[in-house]
This record gives structure tokens, C-alpha cells and sequence, in this order.
């Protein structure tokens, strides 16, 4: 099992790209043939694989990136849904998502709290239909101001248990986005020793079993800088796959030098 502060104890690196709506429709599609291409061109990268690659285009690519990355390893993840079906006009239900291939998807991202109203109750009841119909919570949370590792790390813990419910059977089927709001979109990512801090704090609070990564204007170098995640939540960087391909040959190597525990399970 691993120790207070370390990644997850399965040895699992998680390395993710959501492309908001910065691609459109034929971009996305070129984007996402770019990244079959250079998963495929690292072994290393095959179904079991410690390093656990995701996309997240938007929605209207949904359908078309399932075809592109068919038999591929890649997770196909969306970048929100609604916390049911029926009338809600506008929304994609979490149900539609599982049928569409996704896997995984981003709730209670910064801006969708900021710019969308989204608040701790609505977070919590898209956490529970997304598990609901056996998808896997991305779940965004960060603080909106530069705070010390302490404050960071209970403002943090404070969303995941509201978006919970303090329910550990929902913790576990997480993966937790650490994306301090003021570190999104910046022109360097948060300290990796504020990172560490806040992800080392957050493990205690949460034991070893729940992914930690970080994000908000990750790039290459950084991973090997932060002992305490479990991989890393890419943006516009890695809207080049050649980009993204770097990343990955970090996280590759990186997994050589972190030894499971052997009584963790890997996560899916």
C-alpha cells in the first residue's frame, strides 16, 4: 500500500487531454487520428500498460473518436454530462455517453462552476449518475485562490466529500483532477512543491486508492517533478500530439522506477 504522500499504489500513471472547444469538428478528427498515431507508436502503451492514456473531445466528436480509437488502449472520456435524462434540454445524459464508448467524464471542471452556476449539489448529482450507468468520474477540484498546501488541500477535500457524500464506495470509483483555478490557463503551472503539498495532504485524507493527477498549464518536465501524482491533466499544450507524445515517454519512464504494491488492484 503506498505511504502518506506517495501516488497510488498500483503504480498506474494517468495521462489525459481534454480539448474544450478549442478544436472544431474536422480539427478534432485530425487531432484524435494524430494521437491513435502516436500511442501506437510506443509499445509500451499497449492494454496493460501501467500508463493509462484519455481523450476528452467535445461532444460532437463523440461518436466518430470512438471509430478512431477502436482497439486502441486510448480512454475516450466527455467533458460533462447531465445528472439524468428525459427533459433537459440542451444536455447529454451519462447513459447516452456509456453507449457512445465513453468510459470516463469531467465533472465540476472550474469553469463549469464559474461561468454555468454548477454548484457542490449539482457536482454530486452528476457524480451519481455518472457511476450510475458505470462511467468513472473525472472530478475537477482546485482552489480559486493561491492558498498555502493546508488551506488548498481542505478546500479540496471539502468538494470531493461534498461531491460524495462522504460515500467511500463513490471515493473509489474516482479519478481526482487537482487543477488549482488560479494555475488553469496561466503561463506556468502551480509550484511543484505547492503540488506535491496538496496532493501529499490530500492522500492522507483520502487513503491510496484514488487517482490524484494534476492539472492547469501542465507541460513536459513537470511530471517527473511531482512524486505525489498519478499523472497529469493536459490542455492546449498537448493539442499537438507530438506534444502529448512527449508526456507520455516521461510517464513511460516514469513507471519503470515506481514499483506496485501487490495488493492493489489496477483501475480500469
Amino acid at each position: 500500500m503506498a505511504t502518506s504522500g506517495s501516488s497510488t499504489g498500483n503504480g498506474t500513471v494517468f495521462v489525459g487531454v481534454s480539448t474544450k472547444m478549442y478544436l472544431g469538428y474536422q480539427a478534432s478528427l485530425r487531432w484524435l487520428s494524430e494521437v491513435r498515431s502516436v500511442v501506437d507508436e510506443r509499445p509500451g502503451l499497449g492494454q496493460d500498460s501501467p500508463v493509462r492514456v484519455f481523450v476528452i473531445p467535445s461532444f460532437p466528436v463523440l461518436e466518430p473518436a470512438a471509430r478512431i480509437l477502436a482497439g486502441s488502449p486510448v480512454l475516450l472520456g466527455a467533458q460533462n454530462c447531465a445528472w439524468g435524462d428525459g427533459p433537459l434540454t440542451g444536455e447529454v445524459s451519462p447513459g447516452m455517453l456509456a453507449e457512445l464508448g465513453v468510459t470516463l467524464v469531467e465533472i465540476g471542471h472550474a469553469e463549469r462552476r464559474r461561468l454555468f452556476a454548477e454548484d457542490d449539489a449539482v457536482v454530486a448529482r452528476k457524480v451519481r449518475a455518472a457511476v450510475g450507468h458505470s462511467l468513472t468520474p473525472l472530478l475537477c477540484i482546485g482552489e480559486p485562490d493561491m492558498l498555502d498546501a493546508g488551506a488548498a488541500a481542505n478546500f479540496c477535500a471539502g468538494q470531493v466529500r461534498a461531491a460524495t457524500g462522504g460515500d467511500p464506495a463513490l471515493l473509489d470509483r474516482l479519478v481526482l483532477a487537482y487543477e488549482p483555478v488560479w494555475a488553469i490557463g496561466a503561463e506556468a503551472p502551480a509550484p511543484p512543491h505547492h503540488v506535491n503539498a496538496v496532493l501529499a495532504l490530500l492522500r492522507a485524507e483520502l487513503g491510496p486508492d484514488c487517482p490524484l493527477i494534476y492539472g492547469g498549464s501542465a507541460g513536459p518536465g513537470l511530471l517527473p517533478q511531482l512524486p505525489a501524482a498519478d499523472g497529469l491533466f493536459l490542455g492546449r499544450f498537448a493539442h499537438d500530439a507530438g506534444n502529448l507524445g512527449r508526456v507520455l515517454d516521461e510517464a513511460l519512464a516514469l513507471t519503470q522506477t515506481r514499483a506496485p504494491a501487490s495488493n492493489s488492484s489496477s483501475r480500469s
